[in-house]
C-alpha cells in the first residue's frame, strides 16, 4: 500500500474492466491512484477518509481499462506513409528500402514523435519501436527515438534492430544501409548499457532485435541471442510473416522459420516475434513449449496480403500474444485501439473458427495483458490491480457512437474508435479529451510533413 503522504487521484462512477486473471469487472466502481501506483479499486464509491486527494474524477459514462500496449512498430515509417500501397511484403520492402536507407537523426526523431502521438492519443500507454535501419552517418537514431518517447510521456521499449545481410549477400536492403556483424553487436550492447532500465517502474527498456531472417546473417542471430541473455534483456524479430519468407528459409537454411530460429537460440520466454502468420501445428507447439511470444499485427498483415495468423490456436496452446500496430508504411492509421476490432474481425474470417475465433474480452486482453506478457512486464502493467503501475485509460462511451450498446467492453471493441477522455502513464495524465498534454500535436503534424518531404527529395536525388 502507498504511504499516507502519497498524492491520490480518485476516479469514480465508471465501469471497470480490470483484465486480471479472473476478468473481474465492475458495472459502477472506483479506482484510486497513489503517486504512480494503483492503490485500490472495486465496486461503488471510493473509501471515505482518503488523505491527500489532489483530484477527483467523476467518470460517469466511461469505461476504465488498462492502458493499451503496442508490441511491434517501426516509428521511422511515419514519414513514408501511403507509398507502395498495392505490394506484397517483399516487393514493398524492395520499393521502400532505398528511401528508408536515407533517414537521419532529425527524421528519426520527428517520425517517432508522429508515431507516438497517434498511438498515445488513442489510449496507448506502453509503446515499442523495432528500429533496424542505421545508415552510415545518420547520427544517434536510438537516442532520438528514446528522447521522443520520454517527451511524450509513454512507457517505452526500444527494440534495437540491426541488419548485416545486404543486396550483395542476397538480402533486400541496400549495401550502405546495413551494419557489419561486429558493428551491430557493439552498437546494440552500447544502447542497452546506456538506456535500459530494469526497475519495476522503468519508463525505458531496450531489447536486442536483429531484423529478420532475410536481412541478417545466422551469426548475427546467434550472437545477438547470446548478447541479450548476457545483458539480461529480451529478444525481438520478425518471424513467419509470409509464404515467401518460409520459402526463403527452406532454400537458404534447409528448414522452415521456426526450426531455423530454434537452431539459432531464438525460441524462449524472453523472445517475442512479430506476425507469425504462417505457422503450422508444430510451430505453434514449439512456441507454446518455449513460451515464445507473438506480436499480432492484423491490419498490417491485411495491408500486405500476408494472411491471417492463427491467433485462436496460439491462445489455446498457451502462446503469449499481444497486438502491434506495425510500421505506418503498412498500417497508415498508426493506431492500436482500432486493432482490437480488427483482430477480432479478421480472425473470424478464418474458416476453422469463424464466429468463435475471438470475443470482445479476448481482444481487449490481447491489447493489454497480452502485450505486457510479451514485453516481459506482466507483473507491472497490463491489468488493473492494486500494486501495479498506474497506466490506465478512461474511454468515453456515452456519446452517439456507443451509448446504445449496453455492454461497455463490447462497445469499446465492436464499436467505433472511442474517445479517450483521460490517459494516465505512471500516474501522470498525458491525454485529455483525445488531445495530448505533453506535446503540441499541430507542431508535430507540421514537422512530420516537412521531414517526409525532405526525405522524398533526398531519395529522389538518389
Amino acid at each position: 500500500m502507498a504511504p499516507s503522504a502519497a498524492q491520490r487521484i480518485v476516479i469514480e462512477n465508471c465501469a471497470i474492466a480490470t483484465v486480471d486473471a479472473n476478468d473481474t469487472e465492475y458495472a459502477s466502481g472506483h479506482l484510486v491512484i497513489a503517486d504512480n501506483r494503483i492503490e485500490s479499486l472495486g465496486a461503488g464509491k471510493a473509501p471515505e477518509g482518503l488523505e491527500n486527494v489532489v483530484r477527483r474524477i467523476d467518470a460517469t459514462g466511461h469505461l476504465v481499462t488498462p492502458g493499451l500496449i503496442n508490441t511491434h512498430h517501426h516509428f521511422y515509417q511515419w514519414i513514408t506513409r501511403g507509398l507502395a500501397t498495392d505490394h506484397n511484403l517483399f516487393n514493398w520492402l524492395v520499393a521502400l528500402y532505398p528511401t528508408w536507407a536515407r533517414i537521419d537523426e532529425r527524421m528519426g526523431y520527428t517520425a517517432a514523435q508522429g508515431s507516438l502521438a497517434m498511438m498515445a492519443r488513442g489510449g496507448v500507454t506502453t509503446a515499442m519501436d523495432h528500429h533496424y535501419v542505421y545508415p552510415r552517418g545518420s547520427g544517434d537514431l536510438s537516442g532520438a527515438i528514446i528522447r521522443a518517447a520520454a517527451e511524450m510521456g509513454v512507457r517505452f521499449t526500444l527494440a534495437r534492430g540491426s541488419m548485416d545481410r545486404s543486396e550483395k549477400d542476397g538480402g533486400l536492403p541496400p549495401d550502405f544501409a546495413v551494419e557489419t556483424l561486429e558493428g551491430a553487436l557493439a552498437a546494440t550492447e552500447e544502447t542497452v548499457k546506456k538506456h535500459h532500465d530494469a526497475s519495476f517502474d522503468a519508463m525505458t527498456q531496450v531489447a536486442v532485435a536483429p531484423c529478420s531472417p532475410f536481412s541478417v546473417s545466422t551469426e548475427l542471430l546467434k550472437q545477438g541471442a547470446e548478447l541479450a541473455r548476457r545483458l539480461g534483456v529480451r529478444l525481438h524479430t520478425h518471424g513467419s510473416e509470409t509464404v515467401e519468407e518460409e520459402q526463403f528459409c527452406k532454400e537458404l537454411f534447409g528448414m522452415g522459420p521456426t526450426d531455423y530460429f530454434e537452431s539459432t537460440g531464438w525460441l524462449g520466454e524472453d523472445v517475442w516475434m512479430a506476425h507469425c502468420v504462417h505457422m503450422n501445428d508444430s510451430d505453434i507447439e514449439a512456441f507454446a513449449r518455449t513460451k515464445t511470444g507473438v506480436a499480432h499485427c492484423p491490419s498490417s498483415n491485411a495491408r500486405l496480403a500476408a494472411g491471417i495468423a492463427r491467433v485462436p490456436d496460439m491462445l489455446k496452446a498457451g502462446v503469449p500474444v499481444g497486438l502491434g500496430v506495425d510500421g505506418t508504411a503498412s498500417n497508415e492509421s498508426g493506431e492500436l485501439h482500432t486493432e482490437l476490432r480488427n483482430a477480432l474481425l479478421i480472425n473470424r474470417l478464418n474458416t476453422v473458427h469463424r464466429e468463435a475465433a475471438l470475443n470482445a474480452r479476448q481482444a481487449l486482453r490481447l491489447g493489454t495483458y497480452g502485450g505486457a506478457q510479451v514485453l516481459g512486464r506482466a507483473s507491472q502493467i497490463g491489468s488493473l490491480e492494486a500494486g501495479k503501475l498506474a497506466d490506465l485509460v478512461l474511454w468515453k462511451l456515452d456519446t452517439l457512437a456507443h451509448a446504445s450498446i449496453a455492454d461497455p467492453v463490447t462497445a469499446l471493441v465492436f464499436g467505433a474508435a472511442a474517445p479517450v477522455t483521460a490517459s494516465f502513464v505512471n500516474g501522470r495524465q498525458i491525454v485529455e479529451n483525445s488531445r495530448l498534454l505533453t506535446v503540441d500535436e499541430d507542431a508535430v503534424a507540421r514537422s512530420t510533413r516537412d521531414e517526409a518531404q525532405r526525405l522524398a527529395r533526398i531519395a529522389a536525388q538518389g
